[in-house]
């Protein structure tokens, strides 16, 4: 099942599908895939003329295989902010929350031009991030990635930056919207993986994002670029910001993350 598949049954109305095969992340299901289904959830409650400007999500606990329930609440609908709360649950307990910020557009006087676009070299041109089963996780099978900044995981760098090229190459070719480019910005690996000197495990323990819009009219499987730098580190846990930019070098999402890690 593509992600555009996914998405599209989610829609329809099924809650309490099962995470088809093809998207685990160790014992998890990848993040960025359960931070969209909690998004899908939680736009269909706001109007559609609000767009998402900023979301938090916590992970609570490891998403598995059975089935997923979801529920959403509006919190507060003013007259261009609508704030909302999101849970995601399995077996009957929370495993991911979200609050999240939808807004409409307004005039304003101040206007601060985007962050540059990082200059990466053609993806034709940069290394191609290799799958070695049961090492790198199974659903970096549905991206293509190419590294232009940073070494491979477990690399032992010392370098903060890891960033490249990525894209869709599992048949999802719908026009981006949230949900993609939620997969898209989480589907690197963390970028302090390639501190490390030998394969241990990491994983989110909150990511707050904010988007910028109007969202860029291309396609999830045309490339995308990204760049993540490691602000600090210490005691198990480290702060990841990061940027994704679409091919024409425009700023489409910000990113923070606070990771753990496992060695």
């Amino acid at each position: 099942m593509t992600f555009d598949q996914l998405l599209l049954e989610w829609n329809l109305g099924q809650d309490g599908i099962s995470v088809p095969p093809g998207w685990t992340q160790g014992r998890a299901t990848f993040g960025g895939l359960v931070a969209a289904m909690l998004h899908e959830k939680m736009a269909i409650e706001v109007a559609q003329d609000s767009s998402l400007r900023s979301v938090t999500f916590s992970f609570v606990a490891p998403v598995g295989a059975e089935a997923v329930q979801t529920s959403a609440e509006i919190l507060r609908a003013g007259r261009s902010v609508t704030q909302m709360q999101g849970h995601l649950r399995q077996n009957d307990a929370v495993v991911l929350a979200g609050l999240a910020s939808y807004g409409r557009g307004r005039d304003s006087s101040v206007e601060v031009n985007e962050a540059a676009a990082a200059e990466f070299d053609e993806p034709n041109k940069c290394v191609a991030l290799p799958y070695f089963e049961g090492i790198v996780p199974e659903f970096t099978q549905k991206f293509d990635y190419r590294i232009a900044i940073g070494q491979l995981p477990f690399s032992g760098t010392k370098e903060r930056q890891l960033g490249g090229w990525v894209r869709f190459k599992d048949g999802s070719e719908n026009t981006v919207g949230i949900s993609h480019l939620l997969a898209l910005i989480d589907a690197w690996p963390p970028a302090t993986l390639p501190m490390l000197k030998t394969p241990a495990p990491a994983s989110s323990l909150t990511w707050t994002l904010e988007f910028m819009e109007p969202l860029p009219n291309h396609k999830a499987s045309d490339w995308w670029q990204y760049l993540a730098e490691v602000e600090q580190a210490e005691d198990g846990y480290a702060v990841i910001q990061a940027r994704l930019w679409d091919k024409d070098g425009r700023l489409v999402a910000l990113s923070r993350q606070m990771v753990t890690i496992f060695g």
